[in-house]
């Protein structure tokens, strides 16, 4: 396989694999380990926030999945979350994150059962479906932001938001803080962001 030089290249790489049908889970995990981060490449995608982490749009991927950068601040972190029937690969730009997986809860009212907690490190690339269980994503650095890129294939518009202590879940929509290094128009009601 060829190493991307570039995050544009990475991108148009991931283009070709998506024209399948099918997800070879390894070759797309393989692909974005080669991928080292280089941050003249995403550097006008990593919108920070000082209030929660961002979700911003780098690629459409023709509809087949969506190429995202998060930037998560010191402390910031997602909810517990499923990924709607999508993949969803995680790579690691710059920092560090923690990853706890979760098992589904079996009902409502309990508490959610941990599965395995690890730290994602610069470069390092994750892998999660709904069929592996739940997940929470944080940056536990009190002193450094994380930047890290996903895809997700499918895209999706919403997900399912689990609370931590009864295993309630909600819904929540996914939104983007920006589209291709531009702000999108703020909306006005609270949304739950979720990666």
């Amino acid at each position: 396989m060829e190493t991307p030089k570039s995050l544009q290249e990475l991108t148009k790489m991931l283009h070709e694999i998506f024209k399948e049908d099918s997800i070879n889970v390894e070759e797309v995990t393989e692909l974005m380990e080669s991928y080292k981060s280089n941050p003249q490449d995403w550097k006008k995608y990593a919108i920070f926030d000082k209030h929660r982490y961002t979700r911003n749009l780098v690629d459409e991927g023709n509809g087949k999945f969506n190429l995202i950068i998060l930037c998560w601040g010191e402390g910031h972190g997602s909810s517990i979350h499923d990924h709607s029937d999508s993949h969803c690969f995680m790579k690691m730009l710059q920092g560090e994150l923690k990853e706890t997986q979760y098992h589904w809860p079996t009902g409502e009212g309990g508490e959610m059962t941990e599965k395995s907690h690890k730290i994602l490190e610069n470069n390092s690339v994750a892998y999660i479906n709904d069929s592996i269980g739940l997940h929470r994503v944080e940056n536990v650095s009190h002193t450094e932001g994380s930047i890290s890129l996903h895809l997700y294939s499918p895209p999706f518009q919403t997900c399912q938001v689990f609370d931590e202590r009864t295993g309630h879940k909600t819904v929540a929509k996914m939104t983007f803080w920006s589209k291709n290094g531009e702000r999108t128009p703020f909306q006005c009601a609270a949304t739950k962001e979720n990666n």
